[in-house]
């Protein structure tokens, strides 16, 4: 799933692209992608793009009268920027937004169509799309360390939560770990403060340098490799492969459609995370399903 620092490179590569021009028309390749009815898609027809925003792991193309299209890429859900009115790619084509600057075409791989979008009227009905989690790069330590221990969870359930933290996802949360020499599956309520300070240093650093790192890939052309495995990671995607702080083979725990990737002597001082215990915890802590997870925050 595209999360914060891919969500950003978008924006970067489309505001050049598509901030003042013209959306000329949606071209919807499955029916299914619109899960919205008001505002037609033919209303947003000929309006300029006034703004980007981004809302969690969402996408929002800001457009004259106030009017928004919503992007929601899930897990397999991915933008490509074309010339102006290139045709949606077969079965992983979804829909085309034509601009009078090009074509911004929305593809999902896989049999499963999760990626959504929604056209929606006006702030207020704009701000129910928001899951609610704090952006880290907006609050202090403090704000930090109360949103983590509001419940008891493990701390990489807690990171991926939307209505907690925006934008983390799996593959940052993982690196966010990593770097601050954390196991995943400690409870929050019984990290110290000086554990917290490192996890929220190492919060905004991680999400901070890949967001950079993946403006800067991309420069001038539109980001079309975004991925949750990137070359660089220290551990998420690279099971049995030595951690670059101490050489260890990074250890790897796989639930329901979650995954955990933690180095050993870097995380847990060196014990495995693998006993019926940690089954019977991941089990009642963890949502089983992505969708399960992005509704917590309506309940």
């Amino acid at each position: 799933m595209p999360e914060l620092p891919d969500v950003e490179a978008y924006l970067a590569a489309l505001r050049p692209r598509i901030v003042g021009a013209r959306l000329e028309r949606i071209r919807l390749a499955n029916p299914f992608i619109l899960r919205s009815v008001d505002p037609p898609a033919a209303e947003v027809s000929g309006r300029a793009v006034t703004g980007l925003r981004r809302l969690g792991k969402r996408l929002v193309i800001a457009l004259e009268d106030e009017l928004f299209v919503v992007l929601h890429l899930m897990i397999a859900g991915r933008l490509h920027w074309r010339a102006a009115g290139a045709k949606t790619p077969g079965k992983i084509g979804l829909a085309a937004f034509d601009f009078s600057t090009g074509t911004l075409v929305l593809t999902e791989a896989g049999t499963k169509r999760r990626a959504a979008l929604h056209l929606v009227r006006g702030e207020a009905a704009l701000k129910e799309h928001d899951p609610g989690g704090l952006e880290v790069h907006e609050i202090g330590l403090g704000a930090f360390g109360e949103a983590l221990r509001a419940e008891s969870h493990t701390v990489k359930r807690v990171l991926t939560d939307p209505g907690v933290f925006s934008g983390i996802g799996n593959a940052y949360s993982d690196e966010i770990l990593h770097a601050a020499r954390l196991s995943p599956v400690k409870l929050t309520q019984k990290l110290t403060d000086e554990e917290i300070a490192r996890l929220f240093e190492a919060t905004r650093l991680t999400l901070r340098e890949w967001t950079q790192r993946l403006r800067d890939e991309a420069a001038e052309q539109f980001p079309e490799h975004v991925t949750a495995f990137r070359n660089g990671m220290a551990v998420h995607g690279r099971f049995g492969q030595p951690c670059p702080a101490c050489g260890a083979p990074i250890q790897r725990i796989v639930h329901a459609e979650n995954e955990i990737n933690y180095c050993a002597p870097c995380q847990t001082g060196g014990r495995l995370l693998a006993d019926r215990a940690l089954s019977r915890l991941l089990k009642q802590d963890w949502p089983r399903t992505l969708e399960e997870m992005e509704e917590r925050r309506r309940r």
